[in-house]
């Protein structure tokens, strides 16, 4: 077999090539393309365009900017938006954006870009979306299943724990490649108004397509749910909620259950499986300190 040969050329060339984008490391490229150099299999140039896409596939699994989060997170949230309406009615959103932004600063990234934004949908179906960079919906269905305002934080506190876990940006991960391509144009944007965030959306709609995807369709996986569901208690415990709500809401959730239904049944694993994870007993969250406030949020609903 003569390694000049170009179908003998391309194989060793695309193994090493797809090691240094799996392992997302410059130096295995580095390696990659002087071994090719000395064997004779490369060439200087093909050499040297090695070692860029290597440098290239390091920059692409490096964490976004709170900036880039933020910007790519304003866009899935202009998709929900497209779906969904904004209940109008500015006390319950208000509230609603008080209590989430005091469940924020006792997450683990209490300081976003932008801060976190709380709205509440105006929409019967049972559902709750938080797309990254802190943008967080949840549907007047859902807020309608919390009986205490101990529940209502469980839920919000569930969809802070995405955001705090990254679940949105991790959406992209497996559709990198494109990301990688686009990364140092990204990197260098200045992302400051409406002509950034259209050119934005058009460098990275694939990823932005991937998010969406998992938000309406496909749903995060069990592992990313427990997380969440992880990370809700630990912010309820902090706040001074009482942790056993997120299993008293959860057990509403599976009255509804509808496995072929929309909303969360869809994009969701059952939540008598979350029940059984949390090892929570459901008990009485209501507190009469918190439950005037909590009737007026629901009489808006």
């Amino acid at each position: 077999m003569r390694v000049r040969n170009g179908s003998c050329l391309l194989l060793p060339v695309f193994l090493v090539l797809s090691l240094a984008l799996l392992a997302g490391c410059r130096g295995v490229a580095s390696v990659g393309a002087e071994l090719g150099t000395r064997t004779g299999v490369l060439d200087a140039r093909q050499a040297e365009s090695l070692r860029q896409t290597g440098e290239l596939a390091e920059r692409s699994m490096e964490d976004f900017t709170p900036e880039q989060e933020y910007f790519i997170g304003r866009a899935v949230a202009a998709r929900v938006l497209e779906d969904y309406a904004v209940l109008d009615d500015p006390a319950a959103q208000a509230y609603l954006n008080n209590l989430g932004g005091v469940l924020a600063l006792h997450s683990e990234r209490p300081s976003l870009y932008q801060g976190y934004s709380f709205r509440l949908l105006d929409s019967d179906e049972l559902n709750a979306f938080a797309t990254p960079g802190g943008h967080i919906f949840i549907t007047r269905g859902m807020a309608r299943l919390a009986q205490t305002e101990d529940e209502l934080a469980a839920i919000l506190a569930h969809e802070i724990a995405h955001v705090q876990e990254r679940h949105g940006l991790q959406a992209i991960r497996s559709s990198r490649v494109t990301a990688a391509l686009t990364s140092a144009a990204l990197t260098g944007a200045q992302l400051a108004g409406d002509d950034d965030l259209r050119e934005l959306t058009d460098i990275f709609e694939d990823s932005i397509d991937d998010i969406t995807r998992t938000l309406f369709v496909n749903g995060y996986s069990r592992e990313f749910e427990r997380e969440a569901d992880d990370g809700a208690v630990a912010i309820l415990e902090r706040t001074g909620y009482r942790p056993e709500a997120l299993s008293r809401v959860l057990e509403r959730m599976d009255d509804e259950w509808d496995p072929q239904g929309p909303g969360f049944a869809r994009t969701h694993p059952s939540p008598s499986s979350r029940i059984a994870e949390l090892g929570l007993e459901p008990a009485d969250s209501r507190s009469e300190a918190r439950a005037e406030r909590f009737s007026r949020f629901r009489a808006a609903l």
